[in-house]
């Protein structure tokens, strides 16, 4: 997952850095005033976005799927730990109930 989100944040920079560049060259519009880096921010943001979806999908899936694994791991743990707790619970009432035959 941090491998996915550093690769993410990197393609962010990546594009924002592009992005700059280009309004430096006046190829992109400059923004309004003195908004150009929040232009530029914003643009890279939307550029990225897509760029992300096609070129980070098979880092995406893994961690997809390790996040998944663990989630089954602690449904499993706590599913365990409840059965575990089910049976303490039995145990001490009928300990405690009298017997009748």
């Amino acid at each position: 997952m941090l491998r996915y989100t550093a690769l993410r944040f990197g393609l962010i920079v990546a594009s924002f850095g592009v992005i700059w560049g280009l309004v430096r060259l006046r190829i992109l519009p400059a923004g309004l005033g003195d908004s150009n880096y929040l232009w530029v921010g914003l643009l890279a943001l939307v550029v990225s976005a897509p760029l992300s979806w096609v070129l980070l999908r098979g880092v995406r899936e893994r961690a997809a799927l390790q996040v998944s694994q663990r989630v089954e791991r602690t449904r499993a743990n706590f599913a365990a730990a409840a059965g575990e707790e089910d049976e303490a619970d039995d145990a001490a009432r009928s300990a405690g109930e009298p017997h009748t035959a």
